[in-house]
């Protein structure tokens, strides 16, 4: 197996693997990144999200890994942010998701980074049982919060 990063001609590759994951994920209506979006997000020439893909054996490309930045100010380091980690079903099983995992475990390190984190929907418990089996904690004391749509306008309406 190979895990690089993704290259601009890769654009719909990224967004085709974007759209399965949605379905995965049971929300294929809530993918709307176009392939301008892709191109200007993960190809700008200094981009604040990335993308590596992973190739097995036959270097077809069976998943990708979509991360960035994130800061903690309790040790004053980045860490990644996780955002997407999705590997095909025909190719799970066989380490891809633990290899990413990896690479991205080691890139924290190479960089001083002290943290990898990513959410995981509480329904996916083979996911979920997959992650603590890695060493990774579940944050129970942790909710996300959001806000999109009407609340975000609303929400904007309150500046200074």
């Amino acid at each position: 197996m190979l895990i690089r990063a993704a290259l601009p001609h890769e654009a719909p590759l990224i967004q085709e693997l974007i759209h399965e994951l949605a379905v995965f994920e049971k929300a294929p209506e809530s993918a709307q990144a176009s392939l301008a979006h892709i191109e200007r997000a993960f190809f700008a020439a200094h981009p604040a999200v990335f993308c590596d893909l992973v190739e097995d054996d036959d270097g077809v490309v069976q998943g990708c890994a979509i991360w960035f930045l994130n800061y903690s100010t309790w040790t004053g380091t980045h860490g990644i942010y996780l955002e997407d980690l999705y590997i095909r079903p025909e190719a799970r099983g066989k380490g891809l998701g633990k290899a990413f995992l990896g690479y991205l475990a080691a890139l924290c390190l190479e960089r001083g980074y002290h943290r990898l984190q990513w959410w995981v929907l509480d329904w996916n418990l083979d996911a979920v049982e997959f992650y603590k089996g890695l060493g990774a904690t579940y944050m129970d004391e942790w909710t996300v919060m959001r806000v999109d749509g009407p609340a975000l306008q609303a929400l904007s309406a309150l500046k200074q």
